[in-house]
């Protein structure tokens, strides 16, 4: 119970790729780390962090402390039918661990009674949020034939390629395990962007929407671009369906390939700016080309 309450706490008082955070929960652990900020317990001299880094880091964190209410926020994301995973519990993904900087913890709200599906039974599709009817019709069909074959499908809950993804997994659901995973960039408590709150709740129906911030937490441009490596650890593969040359999309296909996951991108017409990520990606060798559901699945058994 300690470990747990002080990993809800660290969620809302480290930065999730702050490297001093990491390093001081690497060599104590969640519950001395906190003891250390709150200053419950001496502070330590580290190897691998100078008293400057220490001591900035300390400033950092204290300055956040009044915000600090760990077994309120446990209490809310309850009251709300959710709940808040650590490393340990049964139902810890633990495709997270495969990152350099994994979430301290993962608050979610949906049907966890399945568990979270390993990587080798997730894709995650991805893309621009002005998709055109092109990307719309090749997310939908790849989607729901995968979710037919009991693959999740993970994306973000943005409009465009994010929003049509989850709608058609939930419309090709086979009826076990969660259809799909939307991870968002904000806290559980609102609903982002508003107007994907009906797909949301939804989506809490026969699937699940996770976040490594607490409620409450407003989601962010850098939020956006963490939650991304998030994605690319919990799917297989992580599929580029449209993305325009600088995309958020191209991110996450790079947090993938980090982390040594497979890497799609479908291709476009020449003259769409919608798909010079995609080409970008094939191009450059990060990205296989593939056209359809068969071949997304293929690349996920490999």
């Amino acid at each position: 119970m300690n470990d747990r309450i002080a990993r809800a706490a660290l969620t809302r008082l480290f930065d999730p790729q702050d490297p001093t955070g990491r390093a001081v929960v690497g060599t104590l652990g969640a519950y001395a780390a906190l003891r250390i900020v709150t200053g419950e317990q001496p502070v330590h001299t580290f190897a691998h962090i100078t008293d400057d880094e220490l001591a900035n880091g300390l400033r950092r964190w204290r300055e956040r402390l009044p915000d600090v209410d760990a077994e309120n926020d446990l209490a809310t994301i309850e009251r709300l039918g959710g709940g808040f995973l650590i490393p340990g519990d049964e139902h810890w993904p633990t495709g997270l661990d495969d990152l350099p900087d994994a979430p301290y913890g993962l608050w979610y709200r949906g049907d966890i009674t399945h568990g979270i599906p390993a990587p080798k039974l997730a894709i995650a599709l991805t893309g621009s949020r002005d998709s055109t009817s092109y990307g719309a019709a090749v997310t939908g069909d790849m989607a729901h034939e995968l979710a037919r074959r009991g693959i999740c499908i993970v994306s973000g809950l943005g409009y465009g390629i994010d929003a049509h993804a989850h709608r058609s997994a939930l419309n090709g659901f086979a009826g076990e395990g969660p259809a799909t995973i939307a991870v968002v960039a904000g806290g559980l408590d609102r609903d982002y962007p508003a107007g994907n709150a009906d797909l949301a709740a939804a989506i809490r129906v026969h699937g699940l929407i996770v976040s490594e911030q607490p409620t409450g937490t407003a989601p962010t441009r850098y939020r956006f671009l963490q939650r991304g490596r998030l994605i690319a650890a919990l799917a297989g593969v992580t599929c580029v369906v449209e993305a325009r040359w600088r995309s958020g999309a191209l991110h996450t296909a790079h947090q993938a390939e980090t982390i040594a996951r497979h890497v799609a991108a479908i291709p476009g017409s020449v003259h769409s700016a919608n798909s010079a990520g995609c080409h970008r990606l094939i191009r450059d060798g990060g990205a296989v080309l593939v056209t359809e559901a068969n071949e997304l699945a293929e690349l996920l058994a490999s």
